[in-house]
């Protein structure tokens, strides 16, 4: 059968989907994707060297990686019914959109927002309902996102946004808890670079409706392990742990994941770091000509710089410093994601910058 006769088959809802691009090109200093590019500590490094070595590799994992949820459930304060771990948060963003989506539901997203809502909900044929945050300040238009959720399934918010950087303001999660009956899903990825009271994690308990996304990439430097968890009431637990593929959560991972939320005061001060670095770099970067630099309590920071795609290949060309253009996306014209790097990456980062913005036509 010719090949094309079998594409031909794929379900229309998933036709004309392509693997997902990070743009990534080879680089000495790699500050594109929103890593966390510190070294952990050598005693944590340790400490997951002796969990893997105990980890048996010729049984199965526990289905629903226990020990992970119980090391996670009593550092937010809730019980494990509550907990749902995931390979990756993208995992669980899937499968919650295909629990509580499809045919002749919607999801809200407030873009310029993480990508992957909009494809895994067109993935899981719902429709999604686009509320564009403001062209400016691009902080989210409020009544109008409240307005939009009234007919939805599900409202996905990130908060600190990716590429943004802004914090969603508690106010509008409590409106869209107090006014519509959508399920508010609030995605905090980065939350751990904006503050410990920056999390809604505490609202869960008393708003049933509400989800709580948290991950181990960023602020634990685990990107490379995929492991997220969804805090959420667990009614929501039990729907999402019956669809999930079985054994998503391999031994290593959980085995790793777990002794890194029991050392994460050891990991406290990387993440002050990076706040300190991203005040700096903020600063540094708002003096290039012509520049606009975002506020932000993410661990990235989001820059319109002219001829912004321009730079960033001259960047990696004659400089071998990766950045994220953004410049290609709607509302987004000339603008540039920079992850908040090491001191030295940064510094490394900022001299390209001088020689391609100031020292000749970008």
């Amino acid at each position: 059968m010719p090949l094309q006769d079998v594409a031909a088959r794929v379900r229309p809802a998933l036709a004309g989907f392509e693997p997902y691009d990070p743009a990534f090109s080879p680089c000495e200093v790699n500050l594109s994707a929103n890593e966390n590019t510190h070294p952990l500590p050598a005693a944590v490094l340790r400490r997951f060297a002796d969990a893997c070595a105990a980890t048996p590799l010729n049984r199965y994992p526990d289905p629903l990686a226990n020990e992970l949820r119980d090391e996670l459930a009593a550092w937010h304060g809730v019980a494990r019914e509550s907990v749902m771990v995931g390979n990756g948060g993208d995992e669980l963003l899937f499968n919650l959109i295909f629990s509580f989506g499809g045919p002749g539901r919607s999801l809200v997203v407030a873009p310029p927002c993480f990508e992957e809502y909009k494809n895994f909900a067109k993935m899981c044929e719902t429709d999604v309902v686009e509320v564009w945050r403001d062209p400016q300040s691009l902080l989210p238009d409020t009544d109008a996102l409240v307005d939009a959720a009234r007919e939805a399934a599900i409202v996905m918010i990130t908060s600190p946004n990716n590429p943004t950087g802004d914090l969603v303001d508690s106010a509008l999660v409590r409106r869209l808890l107090d006014e519509t009956d959508a399920l508010v899903l609030l995605d905090e990825a980065y939350v751990e670079f904006a503050g410990a009271q920056a999390s809604l994690v505490s609202w869960v308990a008393a708003n049933p409706r509400l989800m709580v996304l948290r991950t181990l990439s960023k602020a634990f430097a685990l990107a490379g392990l995929r492991c997220g968890y969804l805090i959420a009431d667990p009614q929501v637990i039990d729907v999402l742990a019956a669809i999930r593929q079985i054994y998503s959560e391999d031994v290593l991972a959980q085995a790793v994941a777990t002794q890194a939320v029991r050392l994460r005061a050891e990991l406290a001060p990387i993440v002050a770091d990076i706040v300190a670095e991203r005040k700096e770099l903020a600063e540094r970067l708002a003096r290039l000509p012509g520049a606009h630099v975002w506020p932000s309590q993410a661990n990235f920071l989001l820059v319109r710089l002219p001829n912004a795609a321009v730079v960033r290949a001259r960047l990696r060309d004659e400089h071998s410093v990766l950045v994220r253009d953004f410049s290609y996306a709607k509302g987004l014209a000339d603008c540039l994601r920079v992850t908040v790097g090491t001191h030295a990456e940064n510094n490394r980062l900022m001299a390209a910058l001088a020689a391609v913005v100031e020292g000749g036509q970008a």
